[in-house]
């Protein structure tokens, strides 16, 4: 009888063990296998991206060389987000013949939720919406809101990461104006 009991014990602790080692590897391989996303910084040239805004227009970053672009990364249920959008189409309807654009990236929500979001904040700039991900990926977006200054060369001039008042919106436009 002991001897049985002594043998299960055995059998459990090499399962446990081979388990365990399973499970280690896994987690080595999962940290060790991830692509490796390069961390954008300041002086970067800002990946090119294609993405649709909600009338349809396709937006190609690389279409905008020659003006400032102000790349806003954002979404609807974000409270930083609501409060800097109205500084931010104020400034879209100063800085668009000044050879300042604002691209507005909203995180894969639903075109009906972010209509409306527009809708109610009356907002006249592009916005698209990054269905999959690939952008913010490609951007390493974290925090939301998420900005960046682009220069008329295709070169990251800034990146903000927290909410933006209209004097700072004002101060980092006139930064990329060429």
């Amino acid at each position: 009888m002991g001897l049985a009991k002594a043998d299960k014990k055995k059998k459990r602790l090499i399962i446990r063990t081979i388990v365990l080692l399973l499970l280690v590897a896994a987690v080595g391989y999962t940290i060790t296998s991830k692509d490796k996303v390069k961390v954008l910084a300041v002086g970067d040239k800002a990946p090119d991206f294609e993405l649709v805004d909600l009338e349809g227009n396709k937006h190609r970053l690389s279409d905008y060389k020659g003006q400032g672009v102000f790349l806003n990364f954002w979404g609807t249920w974000c409270g930083p987000c609501k409060k800097e959008m109205p500084h931010m189409e104020s400034q879209h309807i100063a800085f668009e013949n000044k050879g300042v654009q604002i691209l507005a990236v909203n995180i894969a929500e639903s075109s009906l939720k972010v209509e409306a979001f527009r809708d109610q904040y009356g907002l006249t700039f592009p916005i698209a919406i990054d269905k999959d991900k690939s952008v913010k990926e490609a951007y390493n977006i974290v925090p939301l809101p998420t900005t960046f200054l682009i220069d008329k060369e295709g070169k990251i001039e800034k990146i903000i990461t927290s909410e933006m008042t209209e004097a700072e919106i004002i101060s980092y436009m006139e930064s990329i104006q060429p």
